[in-house]
């Protein structure tokens, strides 16, 4: 459970998650700690929502796709290594780290979940809605 706190932490420190996100995943992760379970998806209606990710480039080379939860796990390991493997999207994911994006579903976490805003203007978010 310390590497995941700690990667909780970078993640809050190089601004990819805020504050309350990281203290929320923290206290997720104490509580699946303390019952040695990993909650699983509950609710239809958690499994009705959709994990959203934007990608703004200040040269308008702009992404958005829009994934039903319920396909989302399957789908976010192999579009990521796609995503990864094309030059021109490679640095637009390069910083997402996937398992956040994954435990983050398992624990029916709503809102955003990765917000990355680079110097020359170009940002990511990933919200689950």
């Amino acid at each position: 459970m310390k590497e995941e706190i700690t990667r909780v932490l970078t993640m809050v420190q190089e601004g990819k998650i805020d504050a309350d996100k990281g203290s929320e995943l923290i206290q997720i992760l104490k509580d699946k700690e303390e019952t040695g379970n990993k909650p699983a998806l509950k609710t239809n209606k958690y499994l009705d929502k959709t994990l959203k990710i934007r990608v703004v480039s200040a040269e308008n080379d702009n992404v958005t796709v829009n994934l039903p939860i319920k396909l989302v796990k399957a789908v976010l390991m192999a579009g990521h290594s796609i995503a990864a493997s094309i030059p021109q999207s490679e640095k637009y994911v390069k910083d997402i780290d996937i398992s956040l994006i994954i435990e983050a579903i398992e624990n029916e976490l709503d809102g955003q979940i990765v917000d990355i805003k680079s110097a020359n203007g170009d940002t990511v978010s990933v919200i689950i809605d």
